[in-house]
């Protein structure tokens, strides 16, 4: 059995530990997850549920829950199915951010939930082919942005950054870009006309 403390993690820190401890098992086993609220119980429930695990979960004491997931045996694809997969991950999904802020309501609430969402999508398996960025979403890419090293992180794995170059020019930042490149309303256009799918948080 492996243990994960995620005490006191925000959304989605417990499902990325209890993933990276999966695979740590490299097979059957168990792993055993501390949590200390019920949406992070159901967002882990959920997520076994999904990859077919078996999941108990339990209330230890309060803001202390223990989830537990039991994994079956990792077996291999035959070599012939190979010919289904999918070559690249990332396929053609672009993902469209207008604002440094997910949401409306709480403004810190936004920034919190923003950088949650990038750093979730570092931990897909199925990567965007392109993430474009304007408005104020032109603000993440730049210096001193709080998701800026996720950013890097996922043009790093072959992800298209772009970020609107009159959108960098307005809010005087066109010197401060730290990641990916400058593009303009037509090649937005065009991404987006293109994708097989769009996602905006």
């Amino acid at each position: 059995m492996i243990n994960v403390n995620a005490l006191g993690d925000a959304c989605p820190i417990p499902v990325v530990k209890t993933k990276k401890a999966i695979q740590e098992l490299q097979g059957a086993g168990e792993v055993c997850v501390l949590v200390d609220n019920e949406i992070a119980v159901q967002n882990l429930t959920k997520m076994a549920q999904q990859k077919g695990y078996a999941v108990k979960s339990e209330k230890l004491e309060a803001k202390k829950y223990q989830v537990v997931l039991t994994v079956g045996e990792v077996t291999e694809a035959p070599q012939e199915e190979c010919v289904a997969c999918i070559p690249d991950a990332r396929s053609n999904k672009v993902v469209v951010i207008a604002s440094d802020k997910m949401g409306e309501g709480d403004e810190a609430l936004g920034t919190l939930l923003m950088k949650g969402f990038v750093f979730a999508l570092t931990q897909q398996d199925e990567l965007p082919a392109t993430i474009l960025f304007y408005n104020g979403g032109a603000k993440l890419t730049c210096e001193n942005a709080p998701t800026l090293e996720d950013i890097k992180s996922l043009e790093a794995q072959g992800v298209e950054i772009l970020t609107c170059g009159t959108c960098l020019n307005h809010y005087g930042l066109a010197e401060k870009l730290q990641v990916g490149g400058v593009t303009n309303m037509y090649v937005i256009v065009e991404k987006m006309l293109q994708a097989s799918l769009i996602v905006k948080p």
